[in-house]
C-alpha cells in the first residue's frame, strides 16, 4: 500500500526502512533533512512539508505519526486534521499518554477523519526488523489495515485492543512492568558485584540466558554491554532517566486504587538517581541504551 509517514527518529527512519522492505510505497517527512535523505535512497518519496505529503497521497489516505509525545504530536495532528478529508485514517505511534487518545479521535472526527492509537515495542531494532504492536481504535478499521500492521511487525507480533487509548494503554502499562523488570535485574546484578565470592558477573549473565527461569532479552542485553564494556561499565552515568509512562502507569494505578508497589519503587529510584548515582543505575542505563539508544541527558559518573 502508499502510506504518509511523518517522523524520522530512531524509530521512524526503521520503520520506513521495513515498510519499503515490505514492498509498501511510502512518502516521508521529517523536520530534519538529513532522516529524509537516507529513507530516500533506501526508496521512499521525501517532501519537504506536510501540505506536499498530503498532497502526494491519494484518498483515503494513511498517515502514521512516529513523533514525540505530547505537543509535537498534537501540534502535526492539528495540521493533518485542517488538510484530510473524510475517510483518511492518522495513527499515532508516539508514546503518547493513552488518555489523549480519545481527544485525537473526537478532534478528527469531526471531519470523517479516522483515527487509530499504536504501542510500539522493541526499540530500533524492532522498528527495522519487525516490531510488537499493540493497537488502539475500532475493529473495522484494524481490519482494514490489517496488512500494514502485518508488514511492520515481526511474526505473530500485533495484537488489537478495540477502543480508543487502549493499545497506548497496553504500551503504558508494558513499560511499567518493563521499569519492574528492569529494576530487579539491576539490583540482583549489584547484590551478586558486592558478595563475597568475586563472581564473574559475564558468566553469571550468560547461565541465566541459557534456559533458566529469568532467561530473557533483557539479560542477553545486559551480558552484551559486561562484554561490550567490562562489568564495571564505566561509559555509563548512574543517573536513570524515565519518559513519562512509568509515571503514567503509577498514577493510573493511584487512581483506581490498586497498590503497584513494585513499579512504584522503581519510578522512585530513577527519580531519586538524579541526584544519587549508583551501580545499580548504571546497570539500568546500560539496558536503557540497549534496547532503546537512551541516554540519560543528565548522566553523571559513578565511580
Amino acid at each position: 500500500m502508499k502510506i504518509g509517514y511523518i517522523g524520522l527518529g530512531k524509530m521512524g527512519k526503521n520503520m520506513v526502512l521495513r515498510l519499503l522492505d515490505q514492498g509498501n510505497e511510502v512518502v516521508a517527512w521529517n523536520r530534519s533533512p538529513q532522516p529524509r535523505e537516507e529513507v530516500a535512497k533506501a526508496g521512499a518519496i521525501v517532501v519537504d512539508s506536510v501540505e506536499k505529503l498530503v498532497a502526494s497521497l491519494e484518498s483515503p489516505r494513511v498517515i502514521w505519526l512516529m513523533l514525540p509525545p505530547g505537543k509535537v504530536t498534537q501540534e502535526n495532528i492539528d495540521v493533518l486534521e485542517s488538510l484530510l478529508e473524510a475517510g483518511d485514517t492518522v495513527i499515532d505511534g508516539s508514546n503518547n499518554i493513552y488518555k489523549l487518545a480519545s481527544d485525537h479521535h473526537k478532534q478528527l472526527q469531526k471531519k470523517g477523519i479516522r483515527f487509530m492509537d499504536v504501542g510500539v515495542s522493541g526499540g530500533p531494532a524492532g522498528a527495522r526488523n519487525g516490531a510488537c504492536l499493540m493497537i488502539g481504535g475500532q475493529k473495522e478499521d484494524f481490519l482494514e489495515l490489517e496488512e500494514l500492521f502485518k508488514d511492520i511487525a515481526a511474526s505473530d507480533a500485533y495484537q488489537f485492543f478495540e477502543g480508543y487509548g487502549a493499545g497506548h494503554y497496553v504500551k503504558m502499562v508494558h513499560n511499567g512492568i518493563e521499569y519492574g523488570m528492569m529494576q530487579a535485574l539491576a539490583e540482583g546484578i549489584n547484590l551478586m558485584k558486592n558478595s563475597d565470592f568475586n563472581l564473574n558477573l559475564v558468566n553469571v549473565t550468560r547461565i541465566y540466558n541459557q534456559g533458566s527461569v529469568i532467561q530473557s532479552r533483557l539479560v542477553g542485553w545486559l551480558h552484551q554491554a559486561f562484554v561490550d564494556s567490562g562489568v564495571e561499565l564505566e561509559e555509563y552515568g548512574g543517573t536513570v532517566g524515565h519518559l513519562g509512562e512509568g509515571q503514567w502507569t503509577v498514577e493510573d494505578a493511584q487512581e483506581k486504587g490498586i497498590p503497584l508497589k513494585v513499579i512504584e519503587e522503581s519510578l522512585k529510584f530513577r527519580i531519586e538517581s538524579e541526584s544519587n548515582p549508583s551501580y545499580t543505575g548504571k546497570v539500568l542505563q546500560a539496558l536503557r541504551t540497549a534496547f532503546g539508544g537512551k541516554r540519560s541527558k543528565q548522566d553523571k559518573p559513578y565511580k
